[in-house]
């Protein structure tokens, strides 16, 4: 198992981020990249257990909602193949964002971390990729916070 992890305070209300990524189903509404997104056997997008289906960079991906929005994947990742040349073998993951209210300011401290279940020759480069996919997620997630706030 290896971790990728990133945190940073947004400016922005806990109530009104978790409005946003509450709905298990809102992924394209906030992270740049993903197109299409459907929760499976008609189950609502904040049920636990739910299942969504979503397309990110033309790739299909699997997760099922756990608590605290915690959300696993059901099948193995394929590595971006344009990315590298001898790309690594998919992998398994978890991943968690977590928030809790910044007093000061009525912001909102977010924690965003994937574990990865990767082959031990692989773990540097999925933990590389995850640590460069998860910043642009919350940045792309704050600028989606800003559009609603204007």
């Amino acid at each position: 198992m290896t971790t990728a992890y990133y945190s940073t305070v947004l400016n922005h209300p806990l109530e009104t981020v978790w409005e946003l990524i509450r709905d298990f189903n809102n992924y394209p509404a906030y992270i740049d990249g993903v197109t299409e997104s459907m929760i499976e056997d008609d189950r609502g997008g904040d049920e636990v257990g739910a299942v969504r289906r979503f397309c990110y960079l033309g790739t299909w991906i699997k997760q099922r909602l756990a608590h605290s929005l915690t959300y696993a994947g059901i099948e193995p990742l394929p590595f971006p193949a344009d990315l590298l040349p001898d790309a690594p073998a998919p992998t398994r993951y978890e991943g968690t964002m977590h928030l809790l209210p910044v007093v000061e300011g009525n912001r909102t401290f977010i924690e965003w971390k994937v574990q990865l279940d990767t082959a031990p020759q692989d773990a540097d480069r999925w933990r590389a990729l995850f640590q460069s996919w998860i910043p642009d997620w919350t940045h792309s997630l704050e600028r989606t916070l800003a559009g609603h706030a204007a």
